[in-house]
Parts: structure tokens; C-alpha cells; sequence
């Protein structure tokens, strides 16, 4: 009885907490990534803006799904969570919410998602963002996250699939087009140098928990040697953009002066390897991405 009452809907704050609690197990935060790539890559896509409604469903319905993936990985990792001083605040880390309300919340979000992606926008478009559900949940979460240092490579697949589902969103746009595939490989290589900077800074979380994240496994030196690759493949794919795209006089000065700017930053963290250096790469990396897509679409346009 006890159990049960500690997770009743309205609980501890009643509903109005019980249901910011519930929110906050979709880590609204990451969905911002959405907006930032999902929007850009939807205006590439059209040439120009693609309809108000059109952009709010495909947000709508692509935040749902970002938020089902979220919330199932957050009842699977509470055991870990509970182990790390980044995540211990999580409600499933602090037995905030039940296990098993997150885990049905997780999976009818994701559900729903999926309709309204099929109803109001299109089928591909909800089986690209299911597949990012399906992608993060059992390849990253149950598959490699406990396994190997390079899971946020692989994993990193699904933080990409946004790119192609605004892509698909609208009507008439290809995913024969070589665009959407280099906006995702821009953003496929943005993740690696972005998170392994932050666990630098989380190394002993990391290890407390017996997460093989890469500064733990391997140690700093290793850690900013393929922080600094992963930059240059970047790098690679910016310029494999710039050429695909036919870029004009915004994206390419804004993304080359950007990526330059990233690429010194990486190669300051190689040579003091300090929590310090990390950190100023991972907050120049999520301004790098807003303004790198942002270009990009106001580049399409004009």
C-alpha cells in the first residue's frame, strides 16, 4: 500500500506537480535540438517557408516522439541515474513518478506521435520519427549505452532522424535529395566532440556508474584525440554541404568562420586537456549548431 500511494496521480504537490514531473521524464531540454534542426531543414526542403500549420504539426508530432524515447530511457536507466550527481535529480532517479506510469506514459507518447504524424502530416514522416524511438530505445539504451565507449556514435543516429522527418514533412521534398543526408552527417559528427566534452566534465558519474563513456574507458588523452577527429570529419562534411548544396554568400562564410572557431577550440582541449577547455567546447558546440542550420536555411531561401 505504501508503494502505490507514493506514486498515485496528484501525489506529493498534487496534479499540476504530478504532471511537471511526468513532463520533465521527456527531457524537454534535448527536445529543443528539434526545434533547431527539424524547422531549418523544413524550410530547405520547400525553398521558403512551408506553412504554419505544417510546422507546428511536424513539431508537435516530432516532440512527442522525442519525448517517448526520452521517457523510456529514463525508466530504464533510473538504476544509473541514481548513481550520477547530473542525473540523480531525475524524477525516475528520485522514485518521483512510477517506474511503470513513466514507462506506459513513454510508450502511448510515442504511440500518438506516430498517429498524429500519419493523420497530419505523412507516413514517412512518422516512420522516420518512430524509428528514432526504436533507434534510441533498443540499439543506444538496451543495446550499447552499458557496452561500449562509442555508443553516442552510434546512438547518435536517432538525434539525427529530426533532420529527415522535417525533410519528409513536406510535400514534394525527396529523400533522394543528397541535402537532408549532409545536414545529417553535419549533425551525426556535431554529437561525438559535443558529448564527450561534457563527460569530461561528469568523468567520475560516469565512472561511479559503470558507464564506459569515453574519458573513462579510455582516459583524457584518448578522449580529446577523437574529440579532435570527429571535428575534422565535421569539418569534412560542412565542406561535402557547401559543395553538394551549391551554397551561396551566407552558409558558407558563417559555417567555414564557425567551424574554424570549433576546430581551434578542439585543438586548445588536445594540447591543455582540461575540464575547463571541454567545457568551452561543449557550450561553442550548441551555439555552432543553431547558427550552422540557421544559415543553412536562410541561405536556401535567398
Amino acid at each position: 500500500m505504501h508503494e502505490r500511494g507514493r506514486y498515485e496521480w496528484g501525489g506529493s504537490g498534487g496534479r499540476l506537480a504530478t504532471a511537471k514531473r511526468y513532463f520533465l521524464v521527456t527531457k524537454p531540454r534535448i527536445i529543443e535540438l528539434l526545434l533547431v534542426t527539424t524547422v531549418p531543414s523544413m524550410v530547405i526542403a520547400d525553398g521558403g517557408w512551408p506553412g504554419t500549420w505544417l510546422v507546428l504539426a511536424t513539431l508537435l508530432g516530432g516532440a512527442m516522439s522525442a519525448g517517448s524515447a526520452n521517457a523510456i530511457n529514463n525508466y530504464l536507466d533510473r538504476d544509473i541515474d541514481r548513481l550520477m550527481r547530473r542525473t540523480s535529480k531525475r524524477p525516475t532517479a528520485q522514485d518521483a513518478v512510477s517506474p511503470r506510469g513513466t514507462l506506459v506514459f513513454g510508450v502511448v507518447l510515442g504511440i500518438v506521435g506516430f498517429v498524429w504524424l500519419a493523420l497530419l502530416v505523412n507516413l514517412t514522416a512518422a516512420l522516420l520519427a518512430t524509428s528514432a524511438i526504436l533507434l534510441y530505445v533498443f540499439v543506444y539504451t538496451l543495446g550499447l549505452k552499458r557496452r561500449t565507449d562509442q555508443a553516442v556514435v552510434v546512438g547518435g543516429i536517432a538525434g539525427c532522424m529530426p533532420v529527415l522527418t522535417g525533410w519528409a514533412a513536406v510535400p514534394g521534398a525527396s529523400l533522394a535529395d543528397a541535402r537532408p543526408w549532409l545536414l545529417f552527417a553535419i549533425l551525426l559528427w556535431w554529437q561525438p566532440p559535443h558529448f564527450w566534452a561534457l563527460a569530461m566534465k561528469y568523468r567520475d558519474d560516469y565512472a561511479a556508474a559503470g558507464l564506459p563513456m569515453l574519458p573513462v574507458t579510455r582516459g583524457v588523452d584518448e578522449a580529446t584525440r577523437q574529440i579532435l577527429l570527429s571535428s575534422y570529419l565535421l569539418l569534412a562534411v560542412v565542406l561535402l554541404y557547401i559543395a553538394g548544396a551549391r551554397t551561396g554568400w551566407i552558409f558558407t562564410p558563417v559555417a567555414l568562420t564557425l567551424t574554424a572557431g570549433w576546430l581551434w577550440l578542439a585543438h586548445r582541449l588536445r594540447a591543455e586537456r582540461t575540464v575547463k577547455q571541454a567545457m568551452r567546447l561543449f557550450h561553442f558546440s550548441t551555439s555552432y549548431l543553431a547558427l550552422v542550420f540557421i544559415a543553412a536555411a536562410v541561405d536556401a531561401v535567398l
